[in-house]
């Protein structure tokens, strides 16, 4: 299995570890998520969620061929009913990222309550080089944190954040050095340990409330775009050129 999960310490971590692809996400990969965070939330004992990448690379986002075999359709899809289960996750989650964070690797970063970075990391979403749209809520929420022009920056050239426009926009809670990213996310995911539990919970529920019904309601325009986008001929230029190594040519377009 690509996803190592386990509970101690009152923090249930989700370890992406296929370094051997980057860590790249597959479908059967979205649903041992899924599933982690179901069986977190539903654990009195844990307190807090971890989700963690392997040193030096978090995800470089979707496995693109396992994607487009089975490609999101409906929120019954592995990849959206992940993206609802981390949005609805009632317990803090915590990221630690070391590396590059490509596609859902940093949109579901801006869905984490507490998000530790190392120094190289590179946050990077290039959804529009693939002749496809964001999503997770990034078009809504990036231009709400970093104004328009920065984010058309990141969603429409597709330029990656660095770790210092990560903290500075609020993305990252903090930047690390890449050896002390881990150990310090893990330390402030048992700080919960010692914190009324119902307290953190309403909280989290407070901070989120205004929010959810934009976010819910953007996630669901992103998807029915982006399904669309998926069968559009520059998405087929584009994933075409991706699998034959070669750079896409969308002058006829």
């Amino acid at each position: 299995m690509t996803i190592n999960t386990a509970t101690a310490g009152g923090v249930a971590s989700i370890e992406i570890a296929r370094p051997q692809k980057k860590n790249a996400l597959t479908l059967a990969m979205y649903e041992a998520m899924t599933d982690a965070i179901s069986a977190a939330v539903a654990d009195q004992t844990v307190r807090a969620l971890l989700i963690v990448g392997q040193p030096g690379i978090f995800t470089s986002g979707n496995d693109l061929e396992d994607f487009m075999q089975r490609p999101p359709t409906g929120e019954d899809s592995p990849v959206l009913r992940f993206m609802h289960a981390l949005v609805a996750c009632a317990k803090p989650v915590v990221a630690a990222v070391t590396g590059a964070a490509v596609g859902i690797g940093t949109t579901m970063l801006l869905h984490c309550d507490l998000v530790y970075v190392s120094a190289d990391a590179r946050l990077s979403m290039p959804f529009v080089s693939l002749g496809l749209v964001p999503e997770f809520a990034s078009s809504l929420i990036l231009p709400r944190l970093m104004g328009h022009a920065k984010a058309a920056e990141k969603l429409l050239l597709g330029e990656a954040l660095t770790a210092s426009e990560a903290a500075d926009f609020g993305i990252a809670s903090a930047v690390l050095p890449a050896d002390a990213v881990l150990a310090h996310a893990r330390r402030m995911a048992e700080r919960f340990n010692s914190l009324p539990p119902g307290a953190v919970r309403e909280t989290k529920r407070l901070m989120r409330s205004s929010s959810k019904d934009g976010i819910l309601h953007a996630m669901r325009a992103e998807a029915a775009v982006f399904a669309e986008r998926l069968r559009s001929p520059e998405a087929k230029e584009a994933f075409e050129a991706f699998f034959a190594r070669r750079k896409p040519d969308f002058s006829k377009f």
